[in-house]
Order: structure tokens, then sequence, then C-alpha cells
């Protein structure tokens, strides 16, 4: 009787994981693994865990406890569950990021003579299958989304019925931190199927204009989902097949964008910690003083960077929009480096996702791809009227100015007196916008 091992990673999902139809069509028998890896949850923010062993034990209910959760290292761990149910194959979806890459590497090598099997990957595309007629990798969205559209992907696996292994050691799954009152959106396979069904049904029509503001429940809320697999986005572009539109597009389009930034890292690894454009290792920053507190906290006394430094705190995710402003406003208004603001965000999100992140804020911070980058320097307030124009965003998270009523909200400077509580802005926007520039100027750009 063949047997093999699945060994979870960022799929924790039963359908439409062709690394399951793998295993199914090569053993009689499966085990289901999971490791708990350190040099992956050192680096992690408590409501990133949280939600992740969440995850795991609605993955451990959908197999009957049949999941064996351990604690170590992959490179020993995987190689002992194998030699514990004398495993002929390891299967596992192709992981492309620096560190997943570089840890399947060497867990191959220590397997021996156990095959291990990659199939399928996290992402529609797998990073690194796009490129340029001349074989070079795309560094600009727009023609990179074109080429990703003309190669498509294949429709969502089917499903598989395998025979899993009651494990020996079944291991325990950890109780997850103690988070206080931050609510975590429901983890697992099931809770990512029924938000996209309801955003399906109830709030895809008009996604290509509300999906900017804050204000408005608008977003899918799916990308704590994504980043832990537990639907996979070939599933969600399937299910736009049958629809037309805007709003469809515009949601494609937002798919591509994390697959462009898995595909950017795939090819360029060192830009999870450096300018992906090097010219910008002069640029002059400031040391992080009480202003890197003051924006850490909510404190900066501009009302969209405060709130939405606070929802992070409090809910462990930020509105994409909002989250574009605030990093424009670390790195422009502050003259604080990027990486700073990243790692903050990597603590606390609780869809933190190494490339998506990083690239993110690059692009923001004008040291990625984009080819007119550093003279996009966000005005909070105008950002604020704009997309939060009832000012309803910034009064759900910052109380100080609930009494404030309408866009006014986002100038409370201009009251006769700032509400109780409320800090004076840390900085002059205009002043800070115009040593940005300079200092931008100064690296010969």
């Amino acid at each position: 009787m063949s047997t093999a091992v699945l060994w979870f990673r960022r799929d924790l999902r039963l359908a439409d994981l062709p690394a399951l139809l793998s295993a199914g069509e090569r053993a009689s028998q499966v085990l289901a693994l999971y490791v708990l890896d350190d040099a992956l949850l050192r680096p992690s923010g408590k409501p990133r865990v949280a939600f992740l062993y969440g995850c795991l034990k609605a993955l451990s209910d959908s197999l009957d406890g049949r999941l064996m959760v351990v604690h170590g290292d992959p490179v020993r761990e995987v190689p002992r569950a194998a030699a514990s149910v004398g495993a002929e194959s390891v299967h596992v979806s192709t992981e492309t990021a620096p560190y997943g890459s570089r840890r399947d590497r060497a867990v191959a090598e220590a397997l021996g003579d156990v095959e291990w099997v990659e199939t399928g990957s996290p992402y529609a595309v797998t990073p690194g299958r796009i490129t340029k007629p001349d074989g070079d990798s795309y560094r600009v969205f727009s023609p990179f989304y074109r080429a990703w559209c003309r190669h498509g992907w294949r429709a969502p696996a089917a499903g598989s019925t395998v025979e899993w292994i009651e494990p020996e050691r079944p291991g325990r799954i950890p109780e997850a931190p103690d988070l206080g009152a931050t609510p975590l959106p429901p983890p697992g396979e099931a809770a990512a199927h029924d938000l996209w069904e309801s955003f399906l049904d109830d709030d895809l029509r008009g996604y290509a204009t509300d999906r900017d503001r804050p204000d408005r429940p608008a977003t899918t809320r799916l990308s704590p989902y994504l980043r832990w697999g537990c639907i996979h986005p070939r599933t969600l572009l399937a299910d736009l097949e049958a629809r037309h539109g805007k709003d469809v597009e515009s949601l494609r389009s937002e798919i591509a964008w994390r697959e462009f930034y898995a595909d950017l890292l795939f090819h360029r690894p060192e830009t999870a910690r450096r300018n992906y454009d090097r010219r910008f290792d002069d640029l002059r920053y400031d040391k992080p003083a009480t202003t890197f507190d003051a924006w850490r906290d909510g404190r900066t006394g501009y009302p969209i960077v405060d709130a939405g430094m606070r929802q992070l705190l409090a809910e462990g995710w930020m509105h994409n929009r909002v989250r574009m402003i605030v990093a424009s406003f670390l790195v422009k208004d502050l003259h604080l480096p990027w990486w700073l603001g990243a790692r903050h965000f990597m603590r606390h999100l609780v869809d933190g996702d190494l490339a998506s992140n990083q690239l993110n804020w690059q692009w923001v911070a004008g040291t990625g791809t984009d080819p007119a980058p550093f003279f996009r320097v966000f005005n909070p307030t105008t950002q604020g009227e704009k997309f939060d124009p009832h000012g309803d965003y910034v009064r759900r998270y910052v109380p100080e100015l609930r009494e404030i009523g309408g866009k006014a909200v986002h100038q409370p400077w201009k009251l006769p007196s700032l509400p109780r509580g409320y800090p004076e802005p840390i900085v002059d926007h205009a002043e800070e916008r115009k040593i940005a520039l300079t200092r931008f100027n100064a690296i010969g750009k």
C-alpha cells in the first residue's frame, strides 16, 4: 500500500488543491502535515498567528482531526514525518518567496530517496512563468497585466477523495495569542467561500468606484484568506469568467497586482529588504524619533492618517487606499525609510504577505518599478476629503473627532479650538513635500 505526505503551507484548504490531486494519484493513503516553523512565526504579529491557528483548526476539523501538526525545523520534521508512515513521496504547492524556496530546496535534499513533488502554487499563474518576448521579467504592471490575461490560468482543480492517515503523533494546534478586543475574520476554507459568495451577490456591483472608499464596506476582505490559501485566486477568477463590466475588470486587475508583486519578488528576492531601484540607496532619510511613534500610534494630527493607523492596531487590517496614504506620509512627510513602515505593517496585519506588503510600500515610496514615482506625494487632507467625503471613516476610528460633522473632520485645526485630546499636526505637509522633492533631486534623478 503506497503512502504519501501532503505538506500544507499557504494552501490551507481541500478544494481546488492540485497538490492534493497529485498525492491522491500516487498513493492510496496520505498523511496531512503542517509544520509550525519559527523562522516564519517569529516575525509574524499576533493577529496573523491567531488567524493561522484558527485556519489550522478549521482544516483539522475538515480532516476529522487527522492533521499532523509539528513544531520545528521543516528540514528535520518533514523527513521525520515521511519516515513515520513509510511515505514514498512528499507533495507541496510550489513556493517562490525567498525563504520558502530556500527551505524547500533544503527539505527536498534531506528527503533523500523520498520523491519531492511540487504541483500548483498560491497564484493563478506561478511567478516566473510570464516573461517579455526577450525573456526578461516585466517591471511595469500594465504590460504584465496584459500578458497575464493572455497567458490565462487553469480551471479550478477537481475534488479528490483520499484516505487520510491517522497520525501516530497528531500534535496540538497552539492556543491563539491573546488579542484583547481585536476582532478577526472567521478562519478557514468555509468562511472564505461564504465571504466570497456574499461579495459576489451583494457587493461586486459598484466595486470599481467604491473600492477606494474606506467609509464603505466595498472591498472583498479576502486578503487574509488568500494569504493562507483558504481560497485560491483561480477560484475567484473562474467565478468572474461569466461576469462582465468595469467592476469585474477592476477586481480581476486587483488580483493581478498581487500576482505582479509575487513575480517581482521571485525575480528580485532582495527587494524584500532593499530598494528595487538602487539609485534610491543615496536618498537622505531622517532618524526615527517621536514622529515615528506618533505615526505608529495614530497621533499625527492628520485625521485620515490617524484613523488608518488606529484601524491597524484595533483590527489587524487597514483599507488599501488608506495604506497608501499612511505610507506616503511616513516616507514623504516624515522622511523615514519605507522598510520601517513595512516592518510595522507585517507585525500587525492579519493579511501580511511579504511580496504585496514590501512592494506596495516601495510603490508608494517611489523606490520600486513605477516609471515616475517619487513626485507622487499624497496630500493627507485632500485624500481624506476625496475618499472619505463625509468623514465617517475618520469618526469611526478617531473618537476625539466624533463631534465634528461632515468633511470638516479632515481639518480640525481650522476649528476655533482643537477637540480635547487630539494633537496639532506634527508637521506642515506643504513644507515637508518641498523637503522630500529637494532630497529626491539631490540624488540626481
